[in-house]
């Protein structure tokens, strides 16, 4: 059983807002944020998408004067930790720098300046290539401008397990605070690859919804006729400090990192292991390593893709491991699915569950898939005491990482 750690601030950018309030309500309403034709995806099988609603110009200003140099995913990243640390009550500028971490995972990194700088080169020449094309794609750079930002000087990392980098990097953040390695550690993941290149390599590996006609109703986590996910970007930023200096300082603890799970399936490139083992001692070790068990489990936050895979992998996990029923929520039918970034986001939602009692609903859902034997939470929010959440992540290369959080008693 490990050291308990404080999540004591939070801070998100997503589809559904531009701060973690505004994308709390939108979630909890249940709706769909993908909007129909994005320009960047012009002439594309799949042209639709999840942005977060502010223009570039919009997050630069408030980047501020370092904005320039920043790739989007970079900016996103930025902006989530400026407002967690803020939410946190913490000062950057007065801090001890050389004792705060910056742990920020990516798993895709800044595609759109990859494509762009590619096809300068083939068309214009080398002398046309931007001489910040490599600092800008580096999947580490986000960490590395959050690191600049805060004036943070402790260990700085930048964790790449695809779609569960989100879950990875607080997963690590919350080893180097109990390994003593930082005091404060500003954690979470960032992705903006929602490009012309990737958008068709999911396409053609059919991992993406194709209902161009009915677009916020496309992400259908756990229904009978979902087809897919929809492409999305985002940031999602948590603080962590050990509980024992958060009471110190009298910070506010908005919930409890108890603990963490990782394995690997080791079966398949892309797709999950049919037996759900890797997936199942991911959940195991997380409860055991906060001293739980599976019945303590009040809810669960799913990965819940909207594809058909990765949904019947993960309800069988949850009826065969948790048969109590705990509710089930799945955000990306919301969010659309922000890859390297869900895991935070989603971790942060999982905060705001346990510190509001409210359970947002899983957009675009009447009732689960016939066989799926889950309690999906639908329609509209449910007010339940929930003590104990589990947040799931899987990722492509069949990493998966679970995080059990706990309410403040």
């Amino acid at each position: 059983m490990t050291e308990p750690v404080a999540v004591t601030g939070l801070g998100l950018i997503t589809p559904a807002g531009e701060n973690t309030g505004a994308t709390w309500d939108t979630v909890c309403r249940g709706a769909g944020t993908a909007a129909a034709q994005d320009p960047a995806l012009a002439g594309l099988p799949v042209g639709f998408s999840c942005r977060v609603p502010l223009s570039r110009d919009d997050l630069d200003r408030r980047v501020g004067r370092t904005a320039w140099r920043m790739s989007h995913n970079a900016v996103l990243a930025v902006l989530a930790a400026r407002e967690a640390v803020h939410d946190a009550g913490l000062d950057a500028p007065t801090w001890d720098g050389d004792r705060v971490a910056v742990v920020i995972g990516c798993g895709l990194g800044a595609d759109a300046v990859r494509e762009e700088q590619a096809r300068r080169l083939t068309e214009r020449g080398a002398d046309m290539v931007s001489a910040l094309t490599i600092p800008q794609i580096i999947p580490n750079m986000a960490a590395g401008e959050v690191s600049i930002d805060l004036g943070a000087r402790g260990p700085s990392l930048a964790p790449a397990t695809a779609c569960a980098s989100g879950a990875t990097a607080v997963a690590v953040a919350r080893d180097l605070l109990t390994a003593g390695r930082c005091d404060v550690a500003v954690t979470g993941a960032t992705e903006a690859a929602v490009t012309p290149l990737f958008t068709t390599g999911f396409w053609r590996a059919g991992a993406l919804s194709r209902r161009a006609d009915a677009v916020t109703g496309a992400s259908r986590p756990f229904a009978a006729d979902r087809d897919g996910f929809v492409m999305a970007e985002g940031a999602g930023v948590l603080v962590l400090e050990r509980a024992a200096d958060a009471a110190t300082r009298g910070a506010r603890v908005r919930a409890l990192l108890v603990g963490c799970g990782s394995t690997s399936d080791a079966h398949h490139p892309t797709a999950p292991a049919p037996d759900g083992r890797g997936a199942e001692a991911a959940l195991r070790t997380a409860l055991a390593d906060g001293g739980l068990a599976p019945h303590d489990v009040d809810h669960v936050n799913a990965h819940g893709t909207s594809t058909p895979a990765n949904d019947a992998a993960e309800s069988a996990l949850i009826a065969r491991v948790l048969p109590h029923r705990p509710s089930v929520t799945a955000p990306k039918g919301v969010l659309g699915h922000s890859l390297g970034a869900a895991g935070a986001v989603e971790a942060a939602l999982t905060v705001l569950t346990l510190q509001h009692g409210t359970v947002p609903p899983i957009a675009n859902l009447d009732a689960p898939a016939p066989g799926f034997d889950i309690d999906c939470v639908t329609k509209e929010p449910r007010r339940q005491d929930v003590r104990v959440a589990v947040s799931h992540s899987f990722g492509f290369g069949g990493h998966n990482v679970v995080l059990a959080l706990t309410r403040v008693s």
